[in-house]
């Protein structure tokens, strides 16, 4: 331990000190630790906490104005994207906030040795020991150990700080995080052998673009599929505009080489002997055995590269887990570590312009200091020019396809039935991908889809959605955030993917199969922004709704149940099951390329 820690404990009194006589007020807490966790007694007072703080961003209102400019067609800052430096500069706090959180970790003898800082200021990464930790935070750690797995770790319920550092410092965690190493809840659902149908392979059906698709297309989707069905065809993507599209993983999902390999021969012969970029982020892992490829990272690489081949691509394994607070369908943390990799990337000089992500929590398992924080770095991405796309889930109006049928409650103690938000769809500065099924298409009853707790609707949805919930009238009154933002935002195929994994054929069906799919639509739309001399496309949000809304294939049919509730209804116009509708490539191709 440091010498400095050791002296600011001998000369520290028991528990939190008054800082510029400001007394401690609590910052964050939760009702209890998440089922199955029991604690064990005290922590030792010389384990070393890792704990992140966030520090304020008191420019991120400039931000998001540039972010509004740059992602609006009828804007003449359309496509004027930031830098890593610019976006630095609007994230980093003020002099005021470093100079305080500096004073106040001096205070508790915490120096440079004992601390690291992100690249833009706003993070600050401790080591400090648990006695140390106690008296800063004015809390007690505790060791606790969950039952199932044995599993153990070092948290608190509760914590806080001198109430002038406030405004400084966002959150600070783990404190209230109880991590598990163990699946998330990933937005997919496995079907398990393939389907094939007694009508055979031969003959054609007529896609929503007019066009000729193979028959095969109305039960099982492959790569061709896509492109028939969203008029993408002809389109043959460049290595050289400068393109690329990137691929996240998380919680021990491996993308495995050969499967790729495998089914480029079969989907893509041009693909086979291409590959991914592959990059560790916070120890993120690669592993190659055969017994270990995954279902999720598997099906996201095969169909965004599969589609955009030869676009370059990066898949990235983020290991860790962040802060969550437990629900009655989420007893324990499986919430993945969205700050760290967003970090990450925003430190990252090129960035691709186009990035799928199949992973998502319930937005009340996530605490709203660090959902807020992370939708942020969200907004940061899109002023630097990238398109972020998530899997809408695969709960319907709840979080879980298997529990359709049971009662849904939030986690505020009332019994009052009430439907379950996913994040990070329900982050305003994201692209929520939901699922459909068919030919014609329908809503997929699994079909994630609602409105946030957290966040209020944006200005770029307001016209459509108030067109929908004007229909809907009270139906579901009280069990939703009328005024929340609302999703998906757009929808694509979502069952019987064709994937290899562990070198056999499956079908694999969710939101995290549309969301590869969609991505390589809006990817190939980048790719010809960019050989044109174009920006990227960015943030969508706006130009989705706003004359690219034309160019989607309105759904109309289905709905998706949840929480003993038939959910929401596909309808014309946007609605909380298909968002917007499917992609049309060529035309919005023609919106993108005149904006």
């Amino acid at each position: 331990m440091k010498l400095s820690i050791f002296v600011a404990l001998a000369l520290s009194p028991l528990f939190a000190n008054a800082f510029r006589g400001s007394q401690p007020v609590i910052k964050e807490s939760i009702r209890s630790a998440p089922l199955g966790w029991t604690p064990t007694g005290r922590a030792p007072a010389d384990y070393v906490l890792s704990l992140k703080l966030a520090l304020a961003q008191s420019k991120f209102a400039d931000l998001e104005s540039h972010l509004r400019e740059a992602s609006d067609p009828a804007h003449p800052n359309y496509g004027a994207h930031l830098s890593k430096e610019e976006v630095h500069a609007f994230l980093t706090p003020e002099a005021d906030t470093l100079d305080i959180v500096h004073e106040w970790l001096s205070s508790h003898g915490v120096g440079a040795e004992s601390m690291s800082k992100s690249a833009a200021g706003d993070w600050v990464t401790l080591q400090v020991p648990v006695e140390l930790a106690e008296q800063m935070f004015d809390t007690q750690f505790h060791a606790y150990v969950h039952e199932a797995s044995g599993d153990t770790a070092v948290r608190t319920t509760s914590y806080s700080l001198p109430s002038i550092l406030h405004p400084h410092i966002d959150l600070v965690q783990p404190t209230t995080m109880y991590a598990r190493t163990q699946p998330a809840r990933i937005t997919y659902r496995y079907s398990g052998g393939l389907v094939y149908s007694a009508e055979g392979d031969n003959g054609t059906i007529t896609g929503p673009a007019g066009n000729a698709l193979d028959q095969s297309c109305s039960y099982q989707i492959t790569p061709t599929c896509l492109k028939q069905l969203y008029n993408a065809e002809g389109y043959i993507p460049s290595n050289t505009s400068g393109n690329a599209i990137g691929i996240t993983g998380y919680i021990e999902q491996y993308a495995n080489y050969e499967d790729l390999q495998t089914f480029y021969k079969s989907q893509n012969p041009a693909a086979a002997g291409s590959n991914f970029t592959f990059v560790s982020v916070n120890g993120g892992k690669n592993i190659q055995d055969p017994a270990n490829a995954s279902t999720e990272a598997n099906l996201d690489v095969q169909y965004a590269l599969g589609m955009t081949y030869p676009t370059p691509g990066t898949f990235w394994s983020t290991a860790g887990e962040p802060p969550f607070i437990p629900d009655e369908f989420a007893p324990s943390n499986v919430n993945t570590p969205w700050a760290d990799w967003a970090d990450y990337i925003l430190n990252q000089t090129d960035v691709p312009q186009t990035i799928s992500t199949s992973y998502g929590d319930s937005e009340e398992t996530v605490p709203f200091s660090y959902a807020d924080r992370v939708c942020k770095s969200f907004a940061a991405l899109g002023a630097r020019g990238v398109s972020l796309l998530f899997g809408s889930g695969d709960g319907g109006v709840g979080l879980l396809y298997s529990a359709m049928n049971q009662t849904c409650h939030r986690n505020n103690g009332s019994d009052a039935p009430a439907f379950l938000p996913m994040f990070p769809s329900s982050c305003p500065y994201v692209t929520s991908v939901g699922a459909t099924i068919g030919i014609p298409e329908a809503a997929a009853n699994f079909s994630g889809g609602g409105f946030s707790n957290y966040w209020g609707r944006p200005s770029y949805q307001q016209s459509h959605v108030d067109s929908y919930l004007s229909e809907l009238g009270d139906k579901y009154a009280g069990m939703y955030n009328a005024s929340g933002r609302a999703y998906p935002d757009v929808s694509a195929q979502g069952v019987n993917y064709l994937v290899y994994i562990a070198g056999q054929p499956h079908n694999v069906s969710g939101t995290s199969a549309a969301t590869p799919a969609f991505a390589a639509i809006v990817s190939m739309l980048n790719d010809a922004r960019l050989r044109a001399g174009k920006s990227s496309l960015g943030f969508l949000n706006p130009i989705l709704y706003g004359n690219a809304s034309v160019a989607l294939n309105d759904v109309t049919e289905g709905n998706n149940p949840g929480c003993a509730t038939p959910g929401f209804n596909a309808t014309k116009g946007w609605d909380p099951v298909t968002g917007l509708g499917t992609p049309n490539f060529e035309k919005l191709k023609d919106v993108v390329m005149s904006s």
